[in-house]
């Protein structure tokens, strides 16, 4: 008997659901790691190799030692922090524009605390990151209860947050000597010279490498992504998911607000507010990265590792103020382009989205 139309959707769709929750078979171990070490799959590695020999070779004297390792390291650890508190809503198709204006937000609740207070930096990291959970709430309410387009809702969000952060200090930072103490201890203290906010990146990126590729979360997270409609289908709760995601990466970002205060030692209201583009940029080219096509937190920190040594290599080696928001611009383009150009919906548009379509 010839299947209906409507029976051969459902059964594309439910191959879409399969693939999409890790069902697709494994390619024998030569071809994967033929693939692992390929440009398409580490070509973040590669480009991170030429910078070093550029630079190297450009400016020799100061970028070959091991003060750029960490300068590299210790002053795009707060980038890393704010990318993989992007991961998580961007694996479900989730946008959050209100992450870098969260950070600014923990950032002065903090630093008040400990500044006016007398708090102790248990007391503000707590109270900076639930001050953060709320701005998610509120954010999850807006573009999952509301169903407003998450780029317009955290947009919005964001917005409504600077304004509540310009009313709270009349855009003056929080100091004070007592920020110079314990609290900045938190963002300022080192190991062998590289500050702790490295090391919390790298246990984030931890907890999200293992929940997102190695529990039904994680699967469940990407598929919500991949094919909402075919996550549905497999009973997969995709609101649910998406309002949980938007919590984690305020949750996060709150985290990475309190570290900046920590580390500048005051409470800058407009601290996170840089960190937007090189965040945004680092997740997408991350999304390049490893796993192909899926935001991915190993992935991110490879790329901000790459991104971090590029602007580092270009402000030691020119004075040009353009060169390293020109860099980073080039390269979320190029990441955009590497990773939507080929993705084509079924009716042979291209879909600009880091998302592998179907097979059918």
């Amino acid at each position: 008997m010839t299947a209906t139309r409507d029976e051969v959707r459902m059964d594309q769709v439910g191959r879409a659901a399969s693939t999409a929750l890790g069902g697709t078979p494994r390619a024998p171990l030569s071809a994967r790691l033929g693939q692992a070490v390929g440009p398409r799959k580490i070509g973040a590695v590669y480009i991170l190799i030429i910078e070093i020999v550029v630079f190297s070779i450009w400016a020799p004297q100061t970028f070959a030692t091991w003060d750029t390792v960490k300068q590299v390291l210790d002053g795009y650890a707060i980038t890393a922090l704010g990318a993989l508190a992007l991961v998580v809503p961007l694996a479900t198709r989730t946008f959050d524009l209100s992450f870098a204006y969260v950070m600014s937000l923990s950032g002065v609740v903090a630093a008040h605390l400990v500044a006016t207070e007398h708090a102790s930096m248990g007391v503000a990291l707590i109270v900076g990151m639930a001050v953060a959970l709320v701005i998610g709430f509120i954010n999850a309410f807006v573009v999952v209860v509301m169903n407003i387009d998450s780029f317009i809702g955290t947009l919005a969000t964001g917005s409504i947050v600077q304004a509540f952060i310009t009313y709270f200090t009349n855009d003056v930072s929080i100091t004070n000597p007592v920020l110079t103490g314990s609290f900045s201890q938190l963002g300022q203290k080192s190991i062998h010279g590289v500050i702790l906010p490295v090391f919390y990146a790298l246990a984030i990126a931890a907890i999200l490498w293992f929940v997102l590729g190695y529990t039904p979360v994680g699967r469940r997270l990407y598929a919500s992504g991949f094919n909402p409609d075919a996550a549905k289908l497999a009973n997969i709760r995709v609101n649910r998911l998406r309002f949980c995601s938007l919590l984690v990466s305020s949750l996060i970002a709150g985290f990475a607000g309190v570290c900046l205060a920590s580390t500048i030692a005051s409470g800058s209201p407009t601290g996170g507010n840089g960190f937007l583009l090189p965040s945004f940029a680092a997740v997408f080219v991350g999304a390049t990265q490893l796993k192909n096509g899926r935001f991915n937190a190993w992935g991110t920190l490879l790329a901000v590792l790459m991104l971090g040594t590029g602007s580092v290599g270009l402000n030691l080696a020119t004075s040009a103020p353009w060169a390293v928001n020109m860099f980073t611009g080039i390269v979320l383009i190029g990441a955009l382009a590497a990773t939507g150009l080929r993705r084509k919906s079924a009716n042979g548009r291209i879909r600009w989205w880091p998302f592998r379509a179907a097979k059918n």
